[in-house]
């Protein structure tokens, strides 16, 4: 291979060709440099690891026509050299067929370039483990001694994203995500526990900490209780509030509420931003710079939606709070639907936080409970009435039944039916804030930090035979 093929073959040399190659009137280009480790395991034994790496390259062409200026966008993995033009030809000709971008704003100007955009992309790898490893195996013979059997797996993701474009933009982002899911068994397979973590590099996650967290639950478990839908005072742990309010976070966007289609919309017309969503002194916030949950400190985004824009590319991000004092103080916008709707620009960070200004722990929480309902997670959730956002799910591995301060057994799975803006409303307690991990959403959201919650009158709306 020559050393300019070489050069080529590196992501900011890519994007610059790729811009050199463009014949639109805008183009925007982003390679992501993808690289993964894992481990998995079962009945308390290791079963696969492996690493992955791999590129994908965007291309975003803009074209001025009478009518207004049309989008195109293309992303292809693991393109050559000799793939690159035609990758940039199909973008053009994409817009050249589409009609006129609603979104469409002039590309962003004037952010300057980050100092290591030429630098080779940050990689993970199995190094990753080398303390973590060694730990879990500990855990695995506490749990074969215990009597219980460990599933579950760990995996870290590293991306590197090159972002440039016409314009001028040369920037860059690595962004670390790592997942770690535990699930405890009973041999006999009826009682089952989990318990996840995000991390950004394994140094704060401990499984001999989780192992015994699970222990406990499952010996809660030992004990069988029935109980029929209802409405049920109940504490919501951290995952479980991160996955409820992540989907608000996503129904959130002002254009809609402005046209009357979400539950954010105010009678008449309007938004409800300035109205009072909770007498809890509750801050739903966002910040690229969180200690522990980083994100990408400029719009990233490989393509236009509700909430986002292609044109904003680059776009710098501030911290910004959704809910501040429990007031709802911004909707997400993009630069064209804050023109629409009359506020503030403020796009999607990569990170969710809830401030609950308390630091009761969970167990705390539990021991001031007189009767009520303690859960794990949710899971399988989706949405049945947008203008209200009432959401449906089911609970899973483990809801258990707190009476006068102490976990006294395991109740059956419920299916409920609840709306988080309207959870927010009635919640009477909110705990410490935590890192926490939403199982629901783990594939796509993991940067998340909650406080549990207590809400008197929780709908459980069915009962459920799930696990």
């Amino acid at each position: 291979m020559s050393a300019r093929s070489s050069q080529q073959n590196k992501p900011h040399e890519v994007v610059e060709r790729a811009l050199e190659l463009s014949r639109a009137d805008g183009c925007v280009v982003i390679a992501d440099e993808h690289s993964t480790a894992n481990l998995r395991w079962a009945g308390n034994a290791l079963t696969t690891n492996g690493v992955t790496r791999g590129r994908t390259l965007t291309v975003i062409a803009t074209v001025d026509g009478r009518e207004g200026t049309a989008s195109g966008v293309v992303s292809r993995a693991a393109v050559t050299a000799d793939e690159l033009e035609p990758l940039v030809r199909a973008a053009e000709a994409a817009a050249r067929g589409a009609g006129p971008a609603e979104d469409a704003q002039p590309l962003v100007t004037g952010v300057p370039e980050s100092p290591d955009f030429t630098d080779a992309p940050t990689e993970t790898s199995s190094a990753v483990f080398t303390d973590f490893a060694p730990a879990l195996g500990e855990s695995f013979a506490r749990a074969r001694a215990g009597g219980r059997e460990l599933y579950g797996f760990a995996n870290h993701e590293l991306v590197s994203s090159y972002l440039g474009t016409s314009t001028g933009l040369r920037l860059r982002h690595d962004q670390p995500n790592g997942t770690l899911e535990l699930n405890a068994k009973s041999p006999d397979r009826t009682r089952s526990a989990w318990a996840g973590r995000s991390t950004r590099d394994f140094k704060d996650v401990d499984p001999a900490s989780l192992d015994a967290e699970l222990a406990t639950r499952l010996g809660w478990a030992e004990r069988r209780v029935e109980l029929p839908a209802g409405r049920y005072e109940t504490l919501l742990p951290p995952t479980a509030v991160a996955d409820l309010l992540i989907y608000q976070m996503w129904s959130a966007a002002a254009r809609d509420a402005a046209e009357g289609r979400t539950v954010f919309s105010k009678p008449g017309g309007g938004t409800r931003v300035g109205e009072k969503l909770t007498e809890l002194p509750l801050t739903l916030r966002s910040d690229p710079n969180e200690p522990g949950l980083e994100s990408a400190p400029f719009v990233l985004t490989h393509s236009s939606g509700d909430d986002a824009s292609v044109f904003d590319n680059g776009l710098p991000l501030s911290a910004t709070d959704w809910v501040r004092e429990g007031t709802l103080t911004h909707l997400s916008t993009t630069r064209h639907s804050a023109g629409l709707t009359g506020l503030p620009v403020a796009p999607i960070i990569g990170n969710l936080i809830l401030d609950g200004g308390e630091d009761r722990s969970l167990e705390e929480m539990v021991a001031a409970t007189e009767r009520g309902l303690l859960l794990t997670c949710l899971w399988y959730i989706r949405e049945v009435d947008p203008a209200t956002l009432l959401l449906t799910g089911l609970t899973r591995d483990g809801v258990y039944l707190v009476e006068n301060g102490q976990v006294v057994g395991e109740v059956n799975n419920f299916r409920f039916n609840e709306s988080p803006v309207d959870l927010l409303s009635r919640a009477t307690e909110a705990g410490r804030t935590e890192k926490t991990l939403p199982r629901e959403w783990s594939d796509w959201f993991t940067r998340a930090a909650m406080p549990a919650l207590r809400v008197p009158d929780f709908n459980m709306s069915s009962v459920s035979q799930g696990v």
